[in-house]
């Protein structure tokens, strides 16, 4: 994504600053409040989204708290600094070492499908250590059978071709097709959602960075150690999603030490995008005061 001229018209440009390391070169938002009494929450997204994700609840969240989120490596404005750190282990450290170069403290994590198991590895071990997580329809499963072995050997395929991410982009970033893709998850989405994701889509570094992480993606050192997981952690699961079965976050929240699952049958996979305020009601309790 260009810089400056795709920021124009994108959500909650006013909160956006670019930071030279660790690592890549980010892409933050961070709602301006002069209350020092306010606690700092951090937004994780999922894979092959961006900021834009959270517009709603950004601002919903920014009455509260101090919010901070940012485009994950690869992703949006985010210049990848090392394409070898766009697995999970990786991305964890690195969003670790922004928040500490930055003076971040959140309260509470809250990620977005992978974004939740970005959150997680966080939040095990480092200066996050601890911190509570909320996880919304969070990617916590592996591929099952055959394709568990075969996905991850296609991404890092096509992650290793140069010409693949334009031929991406050119085919996946058009109206159409973005809106078969939303569809497929279970959201449904308003043309400005719609039209987000067919920018981010059309972009070749932004189809590299998520082939990247696919690519690089490895989540049994995470599920192996979630009995064992410091944080309490509390996983929403919408039974519209058809990404994300809301089974994966049962099974995940029995793993966990302090661990639960709270199922909701309305909305799919892009619930936070398609209706902020309810999932706000959803999530405020667990939230600090």
């Amino acid at each position: 994504m260009h810089w400056p001229r795709d920021l124009e018209g994108w959500p909650h440009r006013e909160a956006s600053t670019r930071i030279a390391g660790p690592v890549h070169r980010w892409h933050v938002q961070a709602s301006c409040s002069p209350d020092t009494e306010k606690r700092d929450i951090l937004l994780l997204h999922g894979a092959g989204a961006s900021t834009h994700s959270w517009r709603h609840l950004f601002t919903l969240l920014s009455d509260r708290f101090r919010v901070k989120t940012l485009d994950l490596p690869g992703h949006g404005f985010t210049t990848l600094g090392a394409r070898h750190r766009s697995g999970l282990t990786a991305m964890a450290e690195d969003v670790t070492s922004l928040c500490t170069a930055q003076e971040w403290r959140p309260a509470t994590i809250i990620g977005h499908s992978a974004g939740a198991a970005v959150a997680l590895e966080a939040a095990r071990r480092g200066p996050l250590r601890g911190v509570p997580v909320i996880g919304l329809n969070a990617a916590l499963g592996a591929f099952p059978g055959l394709a568990g072995v075969l996905f991850p050997m296609l991404a890092q395929v096509l992650a290793a071709a140069p010409l693949v991410p334009r031929l991406v982009a050119r085919q996946v970033g058009q109206a159409r097709q973005i809106a078969r893709l939303i569809e497929s998850t279970g959201s449904t989405l308003d043309p400005e959602g719609l039209e987000l994701y067919r920018h981010l889509a059309a972009d070749p570094d932004h189809v590299s960075g998520t082939l990247q992480m696919m690519a690089q993606w490895d989540l049994d050192p995470l599920l192996e150690s979630l009995g064992e997981h410091p944080s309490d952690v509390t996983l929403f699961a919408t039974e519209g999603d058809r990404s994300v079965p809301a089974i994966t976050s049962v099974e995940a929240a029995k793993r966990l030490r302090q661990g639960q699952a709270i199922l909701h049958p309305e909305l799919g996979h892009l619930a936070h995008e398609e209706d902020a305020e309810r999932v706000l009601g959803w999530i405020l309790p667990y939230l600090p005061d």
